[in-house]
């Protein structure tokens, strides 16, 4: 697929959005918000779960953690430098936690992930009623036109760091470590320190998200900043999306978060159902994702016309 098909796609995904914060009503500009909000998470899940094959289910460990530390020093330092630390303190510890999480592969990796989620989540819990706080409201945020704002340059930049990463040398050791970790790590990869550094990446990003999104809510609950259903939409954007490339996501993202509000507006009861068998629909008919099946389609077509 040409570059300039992956350009058109960003494009249209993130470009065309951004530029209607400054008209755009409430609503649109709260659909937007959360469009922008997962394909930060999303292309951060990727520069992990996508390019080394580890899967995550646990990817709003970083959302909630990110979070949780801006509550904690909200009022304390100016909002946007509270955004920057949020990821570096996450980072850090994606760091320190990383080594001996890394260690576990396949199918074992995918339940730690999951468990971690859990762990650091009720841990927070247990912080929270040892201190006799149920809530922390968040007062005083900035609009929601400059959160818009905040959440398309995370958007942009995490979709840009993909980019980058999966065309970078970096990138080319992480997916070797998906196709073989043992013949790579043969080979000279340096897998431990690749690996790490990619759960690092993964961690900085939705860990700002998880900031911006509480200054949104206006209140830290511990449960829904930890929520498994974050983690368990990104792996569905992905999939639907396809691919272990920007693209992919940004295409995923869109499609999920407009059928969404459409499926909410006609038919709360059962969207979940039809979610459900749509990525039931995927796996089995679609395995690549949309971005696959527009790749081929459009080499199709220019063969075709050729």
């Amino acid at each position: 697929m040409s570059n300039s098909f992956k350009f058109i796609c960003i494009a249209a995904v993130i470009i065309i959005p951004g530029s209607l914060s400054g008209f755009a009503s409430e609503y649109m500009l709260g659909i937007g918000f959360t469009l922008f909000m997962y394909i930060a998470l999303a292309q951060s899940w990727i520069i992990l779960s996508g390019m080394t094959g580890y899967i995550s289910l646990g990817h709003v460990v970083f959302f909630g953690s990110g979070a949780y530390v801006f509550v904690l020093i909200w009022g304390l330092v100016p909002v946007w430098l509270g955004v920057a630390l949020s990821g570096l303190v996450v980072g850090f510890g994606a760091i320190i936690i990383g080594y001996p999480v890394l260690r576990v592969r396949g199918p074992y990796f995918v339940i730690l992930s999951f468990g971690l989620a859990e762990l650091v989540k009720n841990l927070v819990l247990i912080n929270e009623a040892r201190m006799y706080v149920s809530l922390r409201p968040v007062f005083g945020a900035p609009p929601l036109a400059q959160l818009y704002i905040a959440m398309l340059v995370l958007a942009v930049g995490a979709t840009v760091l993909t980019f980058w990463i999966r065309r970078s040398r970096f990138g080319a050791g992480l997916r070797s470590i998906r196709e073989d970790e043992w013949a790579a790590e043969t080979i000279g990869v340096p897998v431990a320190r690749l690996k790490l550094m990619a759960f690092a990446l993964s961690g900085v990003v939705p860990a700002m998200v998880g900031a911006i999104f509480i200054m949104r809510s206006g209140i830290f609950q511990p449960g829904d900043a930890f929520n498994p259903i974050v983690s368990f939409t990104i792996v569905t954007m992905v999939i639907i999306g396809g691919s272990d490339d920007a693209p992919g996501p940004l295409l995923g993202v869109a499609f999920l978060v407009i059928l969404q509000e459409l499926l909410w507006a006609n038919w709360p009861e059962i969207y979940m159902i039809i979610l459900g068998a749509l990525l039931i629909g995927f796996v089995l008919f679609a395995p690549g994702g949309i971005f696959s099946w527009l790749s081929k389609n459009i080499s199709r077509g220019n063969k075709n016309a050729a």
